[in-house]
C-alpha cells in the first residue's frame, strides 16, 4: 500500500516571520495525521525550515538544485549542500523551471540523477501545456518527459523516487483536472513504468499537482493511482494546506 504524501511548494513565497507562522499552524493541525507531508522552501529559508521542522514527523525539501556536484556555475546550488541542510525531497522539472528557465527533459534527468546521488529523493514533475492537451498530444508529452529519466537512469531509480503530474494549464489558474482526467494521466505514467517493472509501478508513489484544493482534494486522492498532491497556491494558506493533508489521511 503507498502511502500518501502532500508536499507544498511555496515557490518564491515567505519571509521570516510568515514561515514561522505557517509551520507552527502546520505542525499543530497536522499531527497525527496519516499521510507523509513536506514542504519545498526557497534556498534561503532551508535553515529556517530545518530547525522548526527537524523535532517533527514532517519533511523539507528544496524547489530546485543543480545538475553540477560543485564549480564555478556562480547562483546555482548542489544536492550535497540541499543534504546539509537536512532536505529529502527536491523538485525537478517543475514545469516553471522548464518554461521560465529553459530547461530541457536532458536537464531535468540530469538534475534527477544529481539529487538520486547523494541520497535525496527528486520529485519529477512532468505534465502538458493547454494547447498540447487541446492538441491531443498529452500522452506523448508526459510520456516523452517520463522517457527521459528512464533512459538515462533506469527504472529502478524509481523505486527510490517521486513523479508528479502537474497540468500547466491548471497550474496557478484555479482551474483542476477533472478526477478523470487526472487519473487518466496517472494510469498511463504508472503503465509506463510498469512496462519496464510492474514491482517499481507498483511502489511509485504519484503526486497530483494543479490548483489542488480541500473542496478537490478528497475526490482527487481516492482514485486509483492519484498518491498525494504537489501543492502551489493552497500550500501557504496552514488551514487549506491541513485540510489536504487530512484529505490524504
Amino acid at each position: 500500500m503507498r502511502k500518501k504524501l502532500v508536499a507544498g511548494n511555496w515557490k518564491m513565497h515567505g519571509s521570516l516571520q510568515k514561515n514561522a507562522e505557517l509551520l507552527e499552524a502546520i505542525c499543530r493541525g497536522a499531527s497525527g495525521l496519516g499521510c507523509e507531508i513536506a514542504v519545498c522552501a526557497p534556498y534561503p529559508y532551508l535553515h529556517q525550515v530545518q530547525s522548526i521542522l527537524g523535532a517533527t514527523s514532517l519533511q523539507w525539501g528544496a524547489q530546485s538544485v543543480s545538475e553540477h556536484q560543485s564549480g564555478a556555475y556562480t547562483g546555482e546550488v548542489s544536492a550535497a549542500m540541499l543534504l546539509d541542510f537536512g532536505c529529502r525531497y527536491v523538485l525537478v522539472g517543475h514545469s516553471e523551471r522548464r518554461t521560465l528557465f529553459g530547461e530541457t527533459d536532458n536537464v531535468v534527468a540530469a538534475k534527477f540523477a544529481a539529487a538520486q546521488a547523494v541520497g535525496l529523493v527528486p520529485v519529477l514533475c512532468v505534465g502538458e501545456t493547454l494547447f498540447e492537451r487541446e492538441s491531443g498530444m498529452t500522452g506523448l508529452v508526459v510520456s516523452r518527459q517520463l522517457s527521459a529519466v528512464l533512459d538515462r537512469q533506469g527504472v529502478d531509480a524509481f523505486a527510490s523516487a517521486v513523479v508528479a503530474y502537474e497540468p500547466v494549464w491548471a497550474i496557478g489558474t484555479g482551474v483542476t483536472a477533472s478526477t478523470v482526467q487526472a487519473q487518466t494521466v496517472h494510469s498511463a505514467i504508472r503503465s509506463q513504468v510498469a512496462g519496464l517493472s510492474a514491482d517499481v509501478a507498483k511502489g511509485l508513489r504519484i503526486l497530483y499537482g494543479g490548483s489542488v484544493k480541500p473542496a478537490s482534494a478528497q475526490e482527487l486522492f481516492a482514485q486509483d493511482d492519484i498518491d498525494g498532491g504537489l501543492i502551489g497556491g493552497a500550500a501557504l494558506i496552514a488551514d487549506d494546506f491541513v485540510a489536504i493533508c487530512q484529505a490524504a489521511s
